[in-house]
């Protein structure tokens, strides 16, 4: 059996990452170039890093970093990729995935942390970040310039607190922001300060001027909105982290079609929500097909269901199960902490091992391109 430090090479050059979720797509009409994975990674020791493998499998480059990293982004139509500090991290870091160089680190500011999460306006100048200004305890989205050295511009305020993932819609205007509801502060490491007054929600903006158009609430003030995605018909699907007893069983995955703005929560077998173990990590939509894939890292396994109808389609267990990205026509490819890359089909309940590599991958993966 392979170790955790030999590489397998030849799976990822066999197949085409067919949507790189909401921000990434646009990579797709690039010729010439090659598709890569980035990710924050941790090694045996603890030291934190910046990681990228190519298509043919080899890991292109280790960029080391101060903190814990977690979600990134790429630009549109550019060879930026920016990976966000997990929370309460203070930086981002801007790399050139032509190079694997660490073109640039952006610092919050005094008063600022960030969550992990960012995503590049349709044109790839605006990059709008969830945030945390930790001195009053008010979650924001920053506007950065991209093409101004990555400038802040300015801030739009959420009402709330916990901003974590966020997507853009189809439409290039509306941004989709999971609001976790729960504050921190860096004093604090990642001690959660509010667990009592959470007021999560799932929120539609106007990315041009920061208006709140929408706001829906999930059925339990302690059901964390943290990660999402949405289809290319404006279906969103929103996993929640639940910070209440235990033995509790609540709904963990949110549907909302941005159409007709019907928002709900599904009903999956009660086993089902009891493996997922009250903690869901990375989604991703499938662009082609009715698919949607959420992992669960303390269940150890990732579930897969139709976004249209809300049906449970596959359970596959994957130790440690961490990030997500679309593959192929309806799979997905994810990733696990203990080192090792895997593809899901909604036709199977096995994983097929797609790569083992030295590395703890972070909770998401970010597609990127690289030739």
């Amino acid at each position: 059996m392979l170790s955790r430090r030999q590489v397998l090479r030849a799976g990822l050059a066999s197949a085409t990452l067919l949507s790189l979720s909401g921000c990434a797509a646009s990579h797709l009409g690039r010729r010439n170039a090659s598709l890569q994975l980035l990710s924050a990674v941790d090694d045996d020791k603890g030291q934190h890093f910046i990681t990228a493998v190519s298509q043919t499998g080899e890991q292109a480059f280790m960029v080391p970093v101060s903190e814990r990293c977690h979600g990134g982004c790429p630009q549109p139509f550019g060879d930026h990729v920016v990976i966000f500090a997990r929370r309460p991290g203070r930086q981002m870091h801007v790399i050139n995935t032509r190079s694997g160089a660490l073109q640039q680190s952006i610092h919050a500011g005094d008063g600022y942390h960030y969550y992990g999460h960012g995503v590049y306006s349709p044109d790839a100048r605006y990059l709008y970040v969830t945030m945390n200004n930790y001195t009053n305890a008010e979650g924001l989205i920053r506007v950065y310039d991209a093409m101004d050295g990555y400038r802040a511009v300015t801030d739009y305020p959420l009402d709330g607190i916990g901003p974590h993932e966020l997507r853009l819609h189809p439409d290039g205007e509306t941004l989709i922001i999971a609001l976790g509801g729960i504050e921190t502060h860096p004093d604090y490491d990642r001690m959660k300060l509010n667990i009592a007054s959470m007021r999560p929600a799932l929120l539609l903006m106007d990315r041009r001027n920061g208006q709140i158009t929408q706001r829906f609430a999930p059925s339990h003030h302690q059901l964390s909105c943290r990660h999402l995605d949405v289809s290319p018909q404006g279906v969103v699907i929103a996993g929640y982290q639940y910070e209440g007893p235990d033995m509790d069983t609540p709904p963990l995955i949110a549907r909302l079609d941005t159409n007709s703005m019907r928002f709900s929560e599904l009903e999956l077998p009660y086993e089902e929500v009891k493996g997922l173990k009250n903690y869901t990590a990375s989604i991703a939509i499938s662009p082609s097909s009715p698919f949607t894939v959420i992992t669960a890292p303390r269940g150890h396994r990732a579930i897969i269901i139709n976004h249209h109808s809300g049906e449970l389609v596959q359970r596959v267990p994957v130790p440690d199960v961490a990030g997500a990205l679309p593959y192929g026509e309806d799979g997905f490819l994810v990733s696990s902490g203990l080192g090792g890359l895997f593809l899901l089909s909604p036709e199977s309940n096995q994983a097929q091992p797609h790569g083992d590599y030295a590395v703890h991958w972070d909770n998401h993966l970010t597609p990127g391109v690289f030739s």
